[in-house]
């Protein structure tokens, strides 16, 4: 394209500087998150991070459109909100538009719960709440609402992940969306009795060395999350969040709450939860994903 030609093609908008973003989206809101420079520029990491936060998006907004569709309103409350990303971007591209339904942020460090508290009141973003408070606190907080349709936790580590499932089965959450990270819980207990288990059995040659020991120590701990989520009357799927390139902490537990008939489907998880906690040399964690379960 000659020089005059271009001279003569006019600006490009933004949504053809920027294709990633959404219909609607507000461009404000993306800079004060920090994941557009202050002249509307997009680098690699931020990139990466706004896909990640979609593809997350891609999997919550049906099921905040099912709810909304069902009962005239929905609330979704995100645990280790952090900066909110995630709840700012649902409440933009889901909830900015529609004259009902609520996002809480619930966030242990103040000061991040101040700048989301007023990053909000700048926008108008009048149904999102921010509460300073641990997770184990939320249970009882008096400006949260008895019951949350969609409970979110993305990254929460280690027993932070525990703290959101239970806060969501007190709260007869509809839905879970859950990314877990950094687990060590169990690898810690599975680390202090290997040598008991080594002469158990056979099956603790999976943990023998210590990296083994912290692998799969990971990946049991989301088997037993899975197992204690059916055991409650969720329906779980696994996936992966995004390409293994962009984190890996991957891992994507949808929980949905089944109807009333599926008992004899819970009471087979519970036994298998507990066949496998067993089976592990796991009983220590026995309250932590037996309790509230019906022997």
């Amino acid at each position: 394209m000659s020089k005059a030609a271009l001279k003569k093609r006019p600006p490009q908008t933004l949504e053809e500087q920027l294709p990633e973003l959404r219909p609607g989206q507000s461009v404000e809101l993306l800079k004060e998150l920090h994941i557009l420079t202050r002249e509307g520029k997009l680098n690699q990491d931020t990139r990466r991070k706004l896909k990640q936060v979609y593809h997350l998006v891609q999997f919550i907004e049906p099921l905040l459109a099912e709810v909304l569709k069902e009962r005239g309103d929905v609330t979704l409350a995100d645990h280790g909100a952090g900066k909110s990303y995630l709840g700012f971007i649902l409440y933009d591209l889901f909830f900015k538009d529609k004259p009902v339904g609520h996002v809480y942020g619930v966030e242990s460090r103040a000061e991040l719960v101040a700048k989301s508290q007023g990053l909000a009141a700048r926008l108008g973003f009048d149904r999102m709440a921010f509460l300073a408070t641990t997770v184990q606190q939320a249970l009882s907080h008096p400006d949260l609402p008895p019951r949350i349709d969609v409970v979110t936790a993305l990254h929460a580590c280690d027993t932070a992940t525990d703290d959101a499932i239970a806060f969501g089965l007190a709260k007869q959450a509809r839905f879970m969306v859950l990314v877990p990270c950094c687990q060590a819980e169990v690898a810690g207990v599975m680390r202090s009795t290997k040598a008991l288990n080594l002469a158990r059995t056979p099956l603790a040659e999976l943990w023998r060395h210590p990296l083994h020991t912290r692998e799969f120590g990971s990946q049991i701990t989301n088997v037993l999350r899975c197992l204690q989520l059916e055991a409650h009357g969720y329906g779980v799927t696994v996936t992966e969040l995004v390409g293994w390139e962009h984190s890996m902490k991957n891992e994507l537990i949808l929980a949905r709450k089944a109807g009333p008939d599926h008992s004899a489907q819970q009471a087979r998880a519970r036994a298998r939860l507990q066949q496998v906690l067993d089976e592990l040399g796991l009983q220590a964690l026995n309250d932590r994903f037996l309790g509230g379960l019906q022997a």
